[in-house]
């Protein structure tokens, strides 16, 4: 090579090194939200999707923005507002009332609450849902993750900073904040306290709230360090009463969906607490646990078809079962993978469902009230983890009131509206 030619390579890597030196260093994106059930990253891509103009998508955020609108001038909600305290005498403590216990006699100066209570099952005392805190706790939770999904979304700083103060309120504050134990949830007037099966109280939806967390932890306004170190320290507490109290161990050893429930929250809050190794085992005890006995060979769902409302339950349980694999999922366990000794199988109770869903067929057990949108999201999860007859069956659902969010928020929720 002549000394004219060393020289032309020599002056071109030097402008190409120089060049790169220059060049403006690409920005770095932020960090997937770490999330206990919704899959993060996948909510990165929606939203990247969302940010490139997605028409669908953008149609699915106005249903979404619809739902979190109606929360800005409600709330925030506290539990020190209930006309009377739990039994313990604290405002402070969580109060609810068993929803399907009813008095037996007309109240009277002597019995006011009109003792003995009995057992209706499937049918819906109205007074449970005044003088407790119930109703105001679903609010809490719906409002929360509703806004803060909202926010993430669209970048809005007023969904933010209304869920900021409603979890201020509910959680930190301390004039207003909830002590973090269910000692008094799903009381029955003159018989019991609180029960263990109140728990169900926080595990059917709480999850929901620590997925908030994790989104306004990705910088929402006005959601500061405070904040976050605030909610880690109650989620810790809270985790703690969950894994030691007596009610705990109750509900723990529950048969049917409170068992599940109970699972799917202890499994949510020791992921959202850094106690992985917690949340790993818990999904991976969950195969013979839950699925194994809970589950039939068929897919059908012994335990909740024995119910009056059997197709909610039916439903309800898988919500848990399939939040619980979302949750294994963040911690390298495939909950869809296992099948028990006779074929049990997430597939198979979903499966199960199908014909009923998709309205080829009727519901052949006892219920109440059949909403059929109530499967939509379970067949959704279903999909997404590779059943082929619920990825088939997603064209025949039906919606739930106010529109199919699963684009956005990838993780079951219970869509008809009974509680207990």
């Amino acid at each position: 090579m002549s000394v004219r030619s060393r020289l032309c390579v020599l002056v071109t890597a030097l402008a190409a090194f120089t060049t790169g030196l220059c060049a403006p260093v690409a920005a770095q994106s932020t960090p997937p939200p770490h999330t206990a059930v919704l899959d993060g990253a996948r909510l990165q891509q929606t939203k990247a999707r969302l940010d490139r103009g997605d028409p669908q998508l953008r149609r699915t955020v106005q249903a979404l923005t619809v739902r979190a609108d109606k929360w800005l001038d409600q709330g925030p909600w506290t539990v020190v507002d209930k006309p009377r305290p739990a039994p313990g005498g604290d405002v402070h403590d969580y109060l609810s009332q068993a929803p399907y216990w009813w008095p037996s006699q007309p109240p009277t100066a002597d019995n006011p609450w009109g003792c003995p209570y009995v057992q209706r099952d499937g049918q819906r005392n109205p007074e449970v849902d005044s003088g407790t805190d119930r109703q105001d706790v679903e609010k809490v939770f719906d409002s929360a993750y509703d806004l803060s999904l909202a926010w993430y979304y669209t970048g809005e700083k007023r969904y933010a900073r209304k869920a900021g103060q409603v979890l201020r309120t509910w959680f930190l504050d301390p004039a207003t904040r909830m002590n973090p134990n269910l000692d008094h949830a799903q009381f029955i007037p003159c018989k019991y306290d609180g029960r263990a099966i109140g728990i169900i109280d926080f595990s059917q939806s709480y999850t929901s709230v620590l997925d908030a967390l994790a989104l306004l932890d990705t910088g929402a306004p006005g959601w500061n360090r405070k904040d976050r170190t605030g909610m880690t320290e109650w989620n810790t507490d809270f985790l703690g009463w969950l894994k030691d109290s007596d009610f705990g161990k109750q509900e723990a050893a529950a048969a049917n969906n409170h068992g599940t429930f109970y699972d799917m929250l202890l499994a949510g809050l020791a992921c959202a607490t850094g106690d992985k190794a917690l949340a790993r085992r818990t999904v991976l005890d969950a195969r013979g646990k839950r699925v194994a006995p809970q589950i039939a060979a068929d897919g059908s769902q012994p335990q909740e078809l024995a119910r009056t409302r059997s197709w909610h339950y039916s439903t309800f349980d898988l919500v848990a079962y399939t939040r619980l694999a979302a949750i294994g999922r963040n911690v390298g366990v495939d909950l869809w993978a296992y099948r028990g000794p006779d074929g049990q199988s997430l597939f198979k109770a979903v499966d199960y469902l199908l014909p009923a869903a998709t309205g080829a067929t009727a519901w052949p057990h006892p219920e109440l009230e059949f909403l059929r949108y109530a499967a939509t999201d379970v067949v959704h999860a279903a999909a997404d983890a590779g059943d082929k007859r619920a990825r088939t069956a997603l064209p025949l659902l039906e919606a739930p009131p106010g529109g199919d969010l699963w684009a956005l928020r990838p993780a079951a929720e219970q869509l008809d509206s009974i509680a207990g």
